[in-house]
């Protein structure tokens, strides 16, 4: 993006979130954000910290590992989860009550490897299809995986589709795509689009679609609640919704 653009898109947010940069004392906020809101991401928080003077500690992990990192009494400033996770730590005090905002959305997409044909998942019909044909699947173990396997239970082929999943530890879902390890691989679009050696195919069709909400919550902890709050009006203000569309997210 060219620097006049980048500048408009400051002013703009800056104006969103109302941030007075000069009253406001240089600091740093931790955040533990789910990977799919990677790319996103990325392209907002710098801009907050260009224009706010402060600077953002991110730690990436899967939604599985950060659950479990907050389940076993990891802290942080602010954390970005599904938002039943988020409702999930408010109730046991792990979040501040009250915080929850929700930061985007996140459907489930089809994505292959080099030199795979692309399947036919124009319809339900023609997906199930193709999922059946397949030699071999994968998908992770976060919100995207837990909802594919659940539709796969729906609709009757969990079995088939289970003799067909691979995984191979310590390898990430995109990188096993990206390096042909399995023939389909299913993640949120987010993660899919912008991955090199992956082809994305499409979303689901509409009728097997689920959409993810990524919600933000202040970590009980949190001695900056104020400033994470300042970070999550960032996130949310209605000029990053563009940036959002980009990353193949929908403005929560």
């Amino acid at each position: 993006m060219h620097a006049k653009s980048i500048l408009i898109f400051c002013a703009a947010l800056s104006l969103s979130v109302g941030l007075d940069v000069g009253a406001l004392e240089a600091d740093e906020l931790c955040v533990l954000p789910a990977g799919a809101l990677k790319a996103a991401y990325d392209e907002i928080v710098p801009r907050f910290e260009q224009h706010s003077g402060h600077k953002v500690k991110t730690t990436w992990a899967g939604t599985a590992e950060i659950t479990r990192r907050m389940r076993g009494g990891e802290t942080c400033d602010l954390v970005i989860l599904p938002d039943t996770t988020i409702e999930e730590f408010m109730a046991q005090g792990k979040v501040v009550a009250g915080s929850r905002v929700d930061v985007a959305r996140a459907s489930l997409g089809v994505g292959v490897g080099p030199n795979v044909a692309r399947p036919d998942i124009a319809t339900a019909d023609a997906f199930r299809k193709s999922v059946l044909a397949a030699r071999s699947l994968t998908y992770s173990g976060g919100p995207s995986g837990l909802a594919i396997a659940a539709l796969f239970e729906r609709m009757g082929i969990a079995a088939e589709t289970k003799a067909k999943f691979k995984q191979i530890p310590g390898v990430a879902v995109a990188e096993m795509i990206a390096r042909g390890e399995a023939e389909i691989g299913f993640l949120m679009v987010s993660e899919l689009l912008h991955v090199p050696g992956i082809t994305f195919v499409g979303p689901l069709p509409a009728a097997l679609q689920q959409v993810t909400t990524f919600s933000a919550g202040i970590h009980a902890s949190s001695t900056k609640r104020e400033l994470a709050s300042e970070l999550v009006r960032f996130l949310t203000a209605p000029a990053a919704a563009p940036v959002y569309k980009k990353a193949g997210l929908g403005p929560g």
